[in-house]
């Protein structure tokens, strides 16, 4: 096994929101806290203690600790996780918390990327700070509503699509969706990957998560406990009347004072000025009505509140009292989830992707607002998996690294022009003719004027017609060195399917199938989420 890394940036493939926050630049630094160091978490303990011990933290304890039984109750739990789950009580103890939906099957490799991001901060924190206890926390967002962002995944260049049948609603919170319909994917699933050990283990988590849990929400609890309980993972659904309780006044406050849109939107228009694009944008009120098979915004409309294309309404006294007595029918959206996260847990920081990192940065006046300590925000680590085969093809193509994550037609035209025996680089062609028709500008301006845009026009055709020149000799190289062409489309198409990061397209399943029970501790030793790099693991 060999580990190479690259910079976010030279993969071509971070925003520059995400590529500046990693570099620490300064224009990005109003937008977040501390940034991840080891050291810079030594102050995020003391900030979390105090903030958390005085909004009732001791309470909040409890009623995890309670809430994480009663979740646990009817699946293995390792050594490690019932050792975290009792850690949980202390209150030198904290958490690092990722959060993901549930996909099916575990979706994108990136899943398991980010839960070994946790595990392994966890870890590295308890080295640090032997004093404290650290618990790595899967968020489960079974409040989730998009069904059709969660309902497949992909092997072996098919898409295993979860169609349920037509009777059960897909409108609701996916925690709660029963896992009917999943008896034909697992038939598929199971003709696609054969009999061998790996593929019975894969069949054996499929069937045991999907076909002996009634709802989502119980399966993917399974399926990840299976995965990572060895590490003392700890999967949290926080879908609760007795968690949310403790987020009623930051949802009262919300309702009756809207303060998440004032504080974010002043935070998107200041990410805006600096050229980033918005990830999110703020709604009036960022709260959700949920009842059976029903998550939808609510709207307030001259002092009365409304769920949104429902014929459902308070006024604001009912509104009220529903929120003390039915918490649980109260949901944050992918504004308010990060706030509630932070209100209910000891938590140090929060591990995402590149997109989600994007909309925590909106969030710090808001935290700020409402006195809630904003988290250390960290990339979850990105990998691409390849064979020591495919890096001997790389090197025989003589690709670099970064080279390997270049657009297509950059990348060819690059190793064509590099590998030609003659130059298809008319840049010097170029620049000879602009400075020759820098002479006709001169004439021109000394003797006619109006023959100033004529020449102009000419300067351009003729710069055009060595453009033409250009393309079709690389065109005509590139027939030449089909062979060299093909092999390395061929070795692009491998690592990044449909163009795109291998992490955010492959399940995991396509790996276990080769690797078996080594994948989840390859990356697990490997992985360093500290580094802020893009690793690239020769398997």
């Amino acid at each position: 096994m060999r580990k190479n890394s690259l910079s976010y940036r030279d993969t071509n493939s971070f925003t520059a929101l995400v590529t500046d926050y990693l570099d620490q630049k300064e224009n990005v630094q109003q937008f977040y806290g501390l940034f991840p160091t080891l050291e810079n978490f030594e102050q995020q303990i003391l900030l979390k203690k105090e903030n958390y011990n005085v909004s009732g933290g001791s309470k909040k304890r409890t009623a995890i600790a309670k809430i994480l039984k009663e979740q646990y109750s009817n699946i293995h739990t390792s050594e490690a996780t019932a050792t975290n789950l009792d850690l949980l009580k202390e209150d030198t103890t904290f958490t690092v918390t990722t959060g993901h939906q549930l996909n099916l099957f575990t979706g994108p490799l990136y899943f398991l990327y980010k839960i070994v991001s946790a595990i392994n901060l966890a870890r590295d924190l308890k080295k640090e700070y032997p004093q404290y206890n650290f618990v790595p926390v899967y968020w489960m967002a079974t409040e989730d509503h998009d069904f059709e962002e969660i309902s497949f995944f992909h092997l072996h260049g098919k898409k295993f699509q979860w169609n349920p049948p037509k009777s059960d609603k897909t409108e609701g919170p996916v925690g709660e969706l029963p896992t009917t319909g999943l008896e034909d994917v697992f038939e598929l699933f199971s003709a696609e990957i054969g009999n061998s050990k790996n593929a019975d283990q894969l069949k054996q988590w499929f069937k045991k998560a999907y076909l002996e849990h009634d709802n989502l929400a119980d399966a993917t609890r399974y399926l990840a406990n299976e995965l990572f309980g060895e590490q003392g993972l700890v999967i949290l659904d926080a879908h609760h009347p007795d968690l949310k309780r403790f987020y009623i006044p930051l949802m009262k406050k919300e309702l009756l004072e809207q303060v998440s849109f004032k504080t974010v939107q002043q935070k998107s228009e200041a990410l805006e000025q600096e050229g980033y694009n918005v990830q999110v944008n703020s709604r009036e009120i960022n709260l959700f009505y949920l009842q059976e098979g029903l998550r939808e915004r609510i709207i307030e409309k001259d002092g009365k509140y409304f769920v949104h294309d429902h014929e459902i309404s308070w006024n604001k006294e009912e509104l009220l009292e529903l929120l003390e007595k039915h918490p649980e029918r109260f949901s944050p959206n992918v504004l308010l989830r990060p706030l509630y996260e932070e209100v209910i847990l000891p938590n140090l920081c929060y591990i995402g992707g590149g997109g989600e990192l994007a909309y925590w940065l909106e969030l710090k006046q808001l935290f700020e607002e409402v006195n809630v300590t904003f988290p250390i925000l960290l990339l979850r680590n990105s990998v691409l998996l390849q064979t020591e085969k495919q890096d001997q093809k790389r090197q025989k193509l003589s690709i670099s690294l970064p080279e390997l994550f270049l657009k297509r037609h950059e990348l060819i035209n690059r190793k064509v022009r590099k590998i030609s025996n003659i130059d298809i680089d008319f840049s010097p062609q170029k620049e000879h003719l602009v400075e020759q028709f820098r002479g006709m500008y001169e004439l021109a301006e000394k003797t006619d004027k109006t023959f100033l845009n004529a020449v102009k026009a000419q300067e351009v055709k003729q710069l055009k017609g060595l453009d033409h020149l250009e393309k079709r000799l690389l065109k005509a190289q590139k027939r030449k060195l089909e062979d060299e062409v093909s092999r390395i489309a061929a070795l692009q198409t491998e690592l990044f399917p449909n163009g795109g990061l291998q992490e955010r397209h492959h399940n995991f399943s396509e790996f276990y199938l080769e690797y078996g029970e080594d994948l989840i501790p390859t990356l697990l030793n490997n992985l360093e989420p500290l580094e802020l790099k893009f690793d690239i693991l020769s398997l």
